[in-house]
């Protein structure tokens, strides 16, 4: 393989690394700040990515169907936590049942709707080309993911250590009742951080849908791939969160050229070596 060959397969990992990335840190902040395994939250990425694509049919306009996308799954995610989730908090079990089912519901929901034929997003004309790098064009869609990956990551690191709302989050984590007794409405924080990951899904949802296609079962295994990211980088890390990404694109990417019958296993053989070496993942969340 060339040097050439090498930086495209690179690019394609860190590409499909950026998406993962953004699925994957809106699931582990939810967990290392609430302790709530959402296994909804590829449910989550697939409505999203569905209201996107049918918006985009509506208004022709890429914008319009990312808020779109992003705000349907985040009132999935606002009427999860609310309406369901509230009831059984600090029940570690019946969360997860509780999400299993919620997910369960909202894919048959988006299979009656938007059917069983796989779905795409048309990729938006300024953003449709290639770019050169070096000797050879690449899809300038996929230098995008990236971009906007960066941005969201940087956006995330600045709000979480470096604004009010950051420390009220942590605080309420860290210690619950005092955070409560100093009059910071630790279920209103908490129900807005599990909204907003709910929103990072349907984000992801909507520009998974002009990089690969949505269809039914789609969500469940791009959830396999978050996991598996969440738990190599640690859980509530989101420096984790990015490395994992990061290191499952890559594998992904090139274990499909040299290996390809066995990509798949290749993808969970890093989490099983980092479980062994260090069963907290590489960057654990320590408490603040």
């Amino acid at each position: 393989m060339s040097l050439d060959e090498l930086a495209l397969q690179a690019l394609n990992g860190l590409s499909f690394g950026a998406l993962l990335f953004l699925l994957a840190s809106g699931f582990t902040l939810v967990f290392g700040l609430m302790k709530i395994v959402n296994l909804a939250h590829g449910a989550f990425y697939l409505v999203g990515g569905y209201v996107g694509i049918a918006t985009f049919g509506a208004t022709r306009s890429f914008p319009v169907a990312v808020l779109a996308g992003a705000a349907t799954a985040a009132v999935f995610g606002l009427a999860s936590e609310r309406l369901l989730l509230r009831r059984v908090r600090g029940q570690e079990l019946p969360e997860v049942l509780l999400t299993v089912g919620i997910a369960l519901i909202i894919a048959d929901g988006c299979l009656a709707l938007f059917g069983g034929n796989p779905r795409s997003i048309p990729i938006p004309t300024p953003l449709a080309g290639s770019v050169r790098l070096g000797s050879y064009a690449y899809p300038a869609y996929r230098l995008f993911v990236i971009a906007l990956a960066v941005t969201v990551g940087v956006a995330l690191y600045v709000v979480q250590h470096r604004t009010r709302l950051g420390a009220l989050i942590r605080a309420g984590v860290d210690d619950r009742e005092i955070a409560a007794a100093m009059g910071i409405n630790v279920p209103r924080v908490f129900t807005a951080m599990f909204v907003f990951g709910g929103a990072l899904a349907g984000l992801a949802g909507v520009v998974a849908a002009g990089l690969l296609t949505l269809r039914p079962g789609a969500d469940t295994d791009i959830l396999l791939f978050a996991l598996v990211v969440v738990v190599i980088g640690g859980l509530g890390s989101l420096q984790g969160a990015a490395v994992g990404s990061a290191l499952i694109g890559l594998v992904d990417a090139f274990s499909k050229v040299w290996v390809p019958e066995l990509s798949y296993f290749a993808v969970f053989a890093p989490m099983a070596i980092i479980l062994m070496f260090r069963p907290a993942g590489l960057f654990a969340r320590s408490r603040a």
